[in-house]
């Protein structure tokens, strides 16, 4: 059987990091299934007998119920898969009009990866490795993230967007124009004032709107963009804390040290360290 490497269970379903191999026997999802290959040899998913391809330029979408095997090429033998099977309950209190009970929004199908979706995979993927210093919250926002970036990006072909929207918190698109503005350039020293103005709302109209739509303050939410993207930089090795800094916006790295230390639990420089030896020893109980 596929080897689980971390799991976490909570409202938005289960969240998997698996090494899949060769001969693993076909498996089940009674909910929606999100698949992005992470490491290892490219497969074949055959979902229902029929082949998706899936590579770490692409992710696959499988509806519930769907029946799926692993299948590798010759001389080839394993990959590490994160596995999102999505709680229906917590897709439709987002996405109600998108996830109703008669939807089969997820396909099965297979679509090229998005830059930004690539770049949560990659993150949550060094979040859970790094698991000590994961909390439930930003797991929760990761996956928040990720379901807005597919319903934007992918499942709006499907439906009109007035009607797919409907009856979903993200329904203002003033709002989700403000969270795409964040998301593309995540600052601490991004003026509200500002961000409220470029799309059309007056300041105490924006942050009644935000609170409203995230669940969250615009700060709040700004300051849990700027950690994703601090981790994301750090795990990737290339840049220095300086400059990872310098780029989110502090005045000063001792700022920077400080605000990361405050949300994730330890300096900057230790969690790179951390990322960069993470323990992959299978988990036997699953996480919240």
């Amino acid at each position: 059987m596929a080897r689980p490497i971390r799991v976490f269970d909570g409202s938005f379903g289960r969240l998997q990091l698996i090494e899949a191999a060769a001969g693993d026997p076909p498996q089940t999802s009674p909910v929606p299934l999100i698949v992005v290959k992470q490491e290892g040899a490219d497969l074949d998913l055959w979902v229902d007998g029929v082949p998706l391809r899936l590579t770490r330029e692409s992710l696959l979408f499988l509806s519930p119920g769907a029946t799926s095997e692993t299948v590798f090429e010759p001389g080839t033998t394993s990959a590490q898969l994160l596995c999102f099977h999505a709680s229906t309950d917590w897709l439709r209190g987002s996405f109600p009009a998108v996830f109703d009970a008669a939807s089969r929004a997820f396909g099965p199908s297979r679509e090229n990866i998005t830059a930004r979706i690539r770049q949560l995979a990659d993150t949550l993927v060094v979040e859970v490795l790094n698991d000590q210093f994961l909390s439930h919250e930003r797991l929760e926002f990761m996956l928040q993230e990720l379901m807005l970036s597919i319903v934007e990006t992918y499942l709006a072909r499907r439906q009109s967007g007035a009607r797919m929207w409907r009856g979903s918190p993200f329904a203002d698109n003033r709002i989700r124009k403000a969270l795409a503005l964040l998301r593309a350039h995540p600052n601490k020293d991004v003026n509200m004032n500002d961000l409220a103005s470029q799309v059309g709302l007056s300041r105490s109209r924006f942050y009644d709107l935000f609170q409203t739509s995230t669940g969250r303050s615009p700060r709040s939410y700004l300051d849990l963009l700027c950690v994703e993207s601090a981790i994301a930089k750090l795990s990737s090795g290339s840049a220095k804390i300086a400059e990872v800094s310098a780029e989110l916006g502090f005045s000063a790295q001792s700022n920077f040290t400080r605000f990361f230390q405050q949300q994730v639990g330890i300096p900057p420089s230790e969690y790179r360290r951390a990322a960069g030896k993470p323990n992959t020893d299978p988990q036997d109980e699953p996480q919240g």
